[in-house]
């Protein structure tokens, strides 16, 4: 009997499992008859609380739950079995349990009749480490070890707890050390008391959202419970990153092939692009840069040919964090002429020797703080794509006007570090330094050097920009109207016409509507 009114021309032999009235669901007790399926729940679960039978809750699954898995990688479960099948704990003191060496990691193949055989794991050839002799309290005997080992997220959903307490071999973390890093208010005094404790910021990608966060949130609310732990939440943050992408191509039979590979040409008519892979033609499309497209480009390439320091600002500069983007090798060429640029401005190429001007221009000194503040605001806001932006065109300020300050460049070391830290080392013991620069306060902008003497004001007719004029910040509208009047090119596009009204946004626009 159906309890859901199909839509007309539904197959009456087939279930139907969509949206839709309630039907054949009503009793002189309740009626559900006519309403749709969620407004039914709700007046069902009303219903049993009413009449004291049931209750309303919210239940949470886990996804791929399976904590045994048939295979060599993966922490051994501590547990042997008798002779009669009984499980027993190993004893404290024969901790951790340690893989063996084994020369056949793959699982045991069956030929395609043989029903009768059971599954194995690599785990369960290793003879040698299998059998064991204990001594659990009752003397010598021979155990079997568990062939079985837990999955990778079984010590993956805690090790942020273990940074905090790596040395410890008593403990998985001392209970003043997960407090101290992670605890409610972290134990640090002022500005603290609303602190939940836990991790400040978990980046991850989307599989990590739905996967690994989700095991590790359910993992420490356990040991929450258990008293071992002292925040509720592991992470007090979440940003999710946006996919790296990058172009894969498929041969006739639809199966990626390396990109790596691929050679491009032209079309026998030359008028558009065509790949080849091994001589045979292949399609391209873009996607995720993944093993499974064949698409990967590996940092240690990137760091061969170009240097770590240019993939990392590479990468940083290609978008916002939280948006996918391309990947185009030939495109990080202009990573890697910024540092260079950069370290001609101050080391002099061909002597070694530092190149370092006494003076810098005022105008200099306030694009400097001018950078040296909207860095860091990048940088609080994980926007490391505007902050290379703003690195980038500091540089070519400075290289520019050739009046690079050993205080300038100290502050531009500085603030590059966290996005080239092995260039910025270097240049910070150029510049005299015996101790790393991850010792130094970061640098912080002049509020007096911030104030702009003037600002540009755009000026509009019929909604078309006819002028711009550098006026001070604090122009009045009154003022900033008759400068625009006064302007000969606003004066030029009006001719003839009268002008009927004046719109002004002091001190950045003046809008002028003529007729």
């Amino acid at each position: 009997m159906r309890t859901v009114q199909p839509p007309e021309g539904h197959d009456d032999n087939t279930a139907y499992t969509g949206a839709g009235p309630l039907i054949n669901s009503s009793n002189d007790r309740i009626s559900l008859d006519g309403k749709e399926i969620e407004e039914a729940k709700a007046e069902t679960i009303a219903f049993l609380e009413r009449e004291g039978t049931g209750r309303g809750t919210v239940t949470y699954k886990l996804r791929d739950w399976l904590f045994s898995r048939q295979r060599y990688w993966g922490e051994p479960f501590p547990i042997v079995y008798d002779e009669q099948g009984n499980a027993h704990a190993v004893p404290d003191e024969l901790l951790p349990v340690e893989l063996p060496e084994v020369a056949d990691y793959s699982p045991k193949t069956y030929a395609p009749d043989d029903a009768a055989s059971m599954p194995e794991s690599p785990l369960s050839r290793a003879t040698d480490w299998v059998e064991v002799e204990l001594d659990l309290g009752d003397g010598p005997k021979t155990y079997r070890r568990e062939t079985d080992t837990m999955p990778n997220w079984a010590g993956s959903c805690w090790y942020e707890l273990r940074y905090t307490d790596p040395d410890n071999t008593e403990r998985f973390v001392d209970r003043g050390c997960e407090e101290y890093w992670m605890g409610p208010g972290r134990g640090a005094g002022e500005g603290v008391a609303n602190d939940p404790g836990g991790v400040d910021l978990y980046v991850g990608g989307p599989e990590h959202a739905v996967l690994h966060l989700l095991y590790a949130r359910f993992w420490h609310k356990v040991l929450f419970d258990l008293g071992e732990v002292s925040s509720e939440e592991p992470f007090r943050r979440l940003f999710i990153h946006g996919y790296v992408q990058a172009y894969a191509f498929r041969d006739g039979r639809g199966q990626p092939v390396p990109a790596a590979e691929v050679e491009e040409g032209v079309s026998a008519d030359g008028t558009t692009a065509s790949w080849t892979w091994q001589g045979q033609p292949v399609t391209r499309e873009y996607g995720k840069m993944g093993k499974s497209l064949k698409n990967v480009v590996t940092p240690d390439e990137m760091a061969r040919d170009y240097g770590a320091d240019t993939f990392r600002v590479y990468e940083m500069s290609t978008g916002p964090l939280d948006q996918s983007r391309p990947w185009e090798t030939h495109a990080i060429v202009g990573a890697h002429r910024f540092l260079q640029r950069l370290w001609r401005t101050v080391v002099d190429e061909t002597t070694g020797e530092l190149r370092l001007a006494d003076e810098m221009p005022l105008e200099l000194q306030r694009e400097l703080h001018r950078t040296i503040d909207g860095v860091t605001r990048d940088y609080d806001e994980l926007g490391f794509n505007t902050a290379v932006a703003k690195l980038t065109s500091w540089v070519n300020s400075v290289t520019k006007a050739g009046a690079m300050t050993r205080e300038a460049a100290e502050a531009t070391v500085l603030l590059l570090a966290p996005l080239a830290p092995h260039v910025a080392e270097e240049l910070w013991a150029r510049l005299g330094h015996d101790e790393s620069l991850a010792h130094q306060p970061f640098p912080t902008a002049d509020p007096a050097l911030l104030v702009q003497d003037t600002v540009t004001c755009v000026v509009q007719v019929q909604g078309k920009v006819r002028d711009r004029l550098e006026v001070s910040p604090d122009v009045t509208d009154e003022e900033l109207e008759e400068l625009a009047r006064a302007s000969e090119r606003v004066r030029a596009a009006l001719g003839d016409k009268q002008i009927r009204k004046v719109i002004v946004r002091a001190p950045k626009l003046v809008n002028i509507v003529a007729g």
